[in-house]
């Protein structure tokens, strides 16, 4: 689909990875943390070769510091449901010619395609046909083994953040109202001289210049809010509810040559909020009051995201295939296995009995199966959360210390 932080990396002040125990977290947004979420639409560019001083995962000598237990993945039938659907997804790109020479830059031999496909068949397996969870550790136990992502800092501290597909209210023709398009891409993008336009110098300061430039024609969608068109293409993708009663999904198609900055950032540089203050709804808020600030702080983020139309379909990853809620992450592929299964254990908001959110302690198998334009290294994960408002108000919470875990047959 979709992700560089604020003052810092998220790596300069996040606490060191405390795999088990009780992880510190700060309740900062992907948008505030500068951190774009346009992977969600499939890439077409290949990972490039990596030259690596060392590699980016090793294999887990001491199974203590998994801490154990994963009765909590499994709590219901659709957990182990959502599970099967997104390992089925990962088995589809497997399949394809896409993940061959994906896999030929492979930054550890011993990760192949044969063996990630066969790990991903031998656990479906298991949790076909093994009843209980204890069962099911002790099988993982004897047949796979657990390779650590090193981390930013080489010790396996990793920075979680999250991501979703909003869902907004648009038209298919400029009103009064809809005012603020995205657009598809240009023809001839690829021909554009570099550095390319600027987020300024194609729709100029008030998001509204877009017909003096070369932008003129290629409106796909109208938004009522031009913070909503923003958001899109941060996160990568929309469900949108157009006013003639259809429904219209988009994805990423292509970007202007600029590395993301995030609003967030700058709002933080300019002490607009404390860093430790920082939410989304905080950050919506403050330049709903103060709408003349988005004129200021918007066009910053030089990078422009062009869409296409999907006919309805889910939330794609990079990988082509769709991103399953609370089971897709999205890490850098040339550092990471591209399909394969992963456990990750950080903390996520959960809606508790009163409707409230709070942070819990989860460990959880995923697939990987997205990336984005801020996700590099091998200290970043980015956990795909659902479509919506629930989903956005959890993503937007998901700001800490973790681990990451593949597991790969013996």
């Amino acid at each position: 689909m979709k992700r560089p932080s604020l003052i810092a990396t998220i790596g300069d002040w996040i606490a060191p990875c405390l795999v088990g125990s009780v992880l510190a977290t700060t309740s900062l947004t992907v948008l505030a943390q500068g951190l774009p979420t346009d992977s969600i639409a499939p890439r077409l560019a290949r990972p490039a070769p990596l030259v690596l001083h060392r590699p980016p995962f090793n294999p887990l000598a001491d199974r203590s510091s998994l801490g154990g237990q994963i009765e909590d993945d499994f709590r219901t039938a659709a957990d182990r449901k959502a599970l099967l659907v997104a390992i089925d997804h990962s088995l589809r790109y497997l399949q394809t010619t896409r993940a061959i020479a994906d896999y030929r830059h492979s930054p550890m031999p011993e990760i192949t395609l044969e063996r990630v496909r066969r790990s991903l068949q031998r656990f479906r397996q298991l949790l076909l046909t093994v009843s209980s969870s204890t069962q099911l550790q002790a099988a993982i136990a004897r047949e796979f083994v657990f390779y650590q992502a090193i981390g930013k800092d080489g010790q396996g501290t990793v920075a979680f953040t999250g991501y979703f597909e909003p869902v907004y209210v648009a038209s298919r023709i400029p009103t009064a109202t809809f005012r603020y398009p995205i657009f598809r891409t240009p023809p001839n993008l690829s021909r554009w001289v570099k550095p390319h336009p600027t987020r300024l110098q194609l729709e100029g300061a008030d998001g509204l210049q877009f017909h003096n430039g070369p932008l003129r024609g290629l409106e796909l969608v109208w938004l009522r809010d031009r913070l909503e068109a923003f958001l899109i293409q941060v996160q990568g993708s929309a469900r949108l509810q157009l006013t003639d009663g259809s429904t219209m999904t988009v994805s990423h198609a292509d970007n202007t040559d600029y590395p993301y900055t995030g609003i967030g950032r700058e709002l933080v540089k300019a002490g607009k909020f404390k860093l430790e203050d920082l939410t989304l709804p905080l950050l919506i808020k403050y330049l709903a009051e103060h709408p003349a600030e988005m004129d200021v702080y918007l066009p910053r983020n030089t990078r422009f995201v062009f869409f296409r139309a999907t006919g309805g379909a889910p939330a794609m990853g990079s990988l082509g295939v769709p991103v399953t809620a609370e089971r897709s992450i999205a890490t850098d592929k040339t550092q990471f296995p591209p399909g394969a299964l992963a456990l990750i254990q950080t903390r996520i908001p959960e809606f508790n009995a009163s409707g409230q959110l709070e942070q819990r302690f989860v460990n959880r198998y995923v697939l990987d199966q997205d990336t984005g334009g801020a996700i590099k290294g091998t200290g970043r994960v980015d956990l795909f959360m659902g479509t919506g408002k629930r989903a956005g108000d959890r993503a937007g919470l998901i700001n800490a210390p973790g681990c990451l875990y593949y597991l790969l047959l013996k």
